[in-house]
């Protein structure tokens, strides 16, 4: 059973809310919560994109497997050669094996740690099928299940990430995370005008002990897509204001400007997208923008547009 503390900040991080995470006193050394904290610090670090602060916070010369295993997504976000991200992928496989013996420093929840940070990175880099190895099929984790169902429904397979979160309702009870995932399925699927996410997302920016711009970019996210563009742009830009180096936020808020159908709409998109693609060349949706682009510029080389015709007397 979670004490009051860590119970708390795992909602925060289930949120979002990794800024006020990453601000958070940790507890005394000596409390069982201090180790917990700790990793979700971390990785609350990895992911507002600032790896080398979650190293930083994690002791060089620890054995412990969570902990060893932040540090190499850590190191694993920071790489950019593709060598030295293999290097780090193959530490995490390895890790990923030595939790299956006995001899392991580790709780139960370290080694579960261990299977969700491998399949982070296994997914990051492009190896589903490993990922989902890693993760688990049977697994009663709900962090593991949550990356399992973004997996599915990043390879357009909704069906399958239904099956994974109706399979996890027999087992899990109403856990915030898996709340979330059932957001995560309706904004995928659109079922009922994606009434629950919306819903989902609507209380908890009603909560108000949570600060989290992840959560307003979801709920701006699900206004776009029920074609509520002035409400929409107002949650992305509130998002932006508290955290301005938000990728996803800036994306979302590009779109919802240029599908306002004003002048102003179209020269907020063209700005926010010009933003984006200098600040976030590897952004999905830039690179996805990028590819398309190439292939229409193939397309159109091989074709010759014929002469406008001329009327004659």
């Amino acid at each position: 059973m979670d004490s009051s503390e860590l119970y708390h900040v795992k909602q925060q991080f289930v949120l979002g809310a990794y800024k006020t995470l990453v601000d958070l006193t940790l507890p005394d050394p000596n409390s069982p919560d201090f180790l917990p904290i700790l990793i979700y610090q971390a990785r609350s670090h990895i992911a507002l994109n600032n790896p080398k602060a979650a190293l930083q916070l994690v002791p060089a010369d620890s054995e412990n497997v969570a902990l060893k295993a932040v540090a190499t997504l850590a190191k694993f976000v920071a790489a950019e050669g593709t060598a030295d991200k293999e290097a780090l992928l193959e530490e995490l496989r390895d890790l990923s094996v030595e939790i299956e013996g006995d001899d392991v420093e580790g709780s139960d929840r370290d080694k579960a740690t261990v299977r969700v940070l491998a399949g982070t990175a296994f997914a990051r880099a492009g190896e589903l099928e490993e990922a989902l190895e890693t993760l688990g099929a049977d697994s009663e984790d709900p962090e593991a299940v949550a990356v399992i169902v973004q997996i599915y429904l990043s390879i357009n397979r909704p069906d399958l990430a239904k099956k994974e979160y109706e399979r996890s309702k027999r087992w899990a009870e109403d856990d915030l995370l898996l709340q979330l995932i059932e957001s995560l399925i309706g904004l995928a699927t659109g079922k009922d005008g994606y009434h629950n996410p919306y819903t989902f997302y609507t209380e908890q920016l009603g909560n108000p002990s949570l600060s989290s711009p992840h959560v307003l970019t979801a709920r701006g996210v699900t206004r776009i897509l029920r074609n509520e563009f002035p409400e929409a742009q107002s949650d992305l830009q509130e998002s932006l204001e508290q955290y301005k180096d938000d990728a996803e936020a800036l994306a979302a808020s590009a779109v919802a400007s240029g599908l306002s159908s004003t002048k102003k709409g179209e020269t907020d998109a063209n700005e926010l997208w010009a933003r984006l693609t200098s600040e976030y060349p590897n952004h999905p949706s830039v690179v996805d923008l990028s590819q398309k682009s190439a292939l229409f510029d193939e397309a159109m080389a091989k074709y010759t547009v014929p002469p406008l015709a001329t009327a004659t007397a």
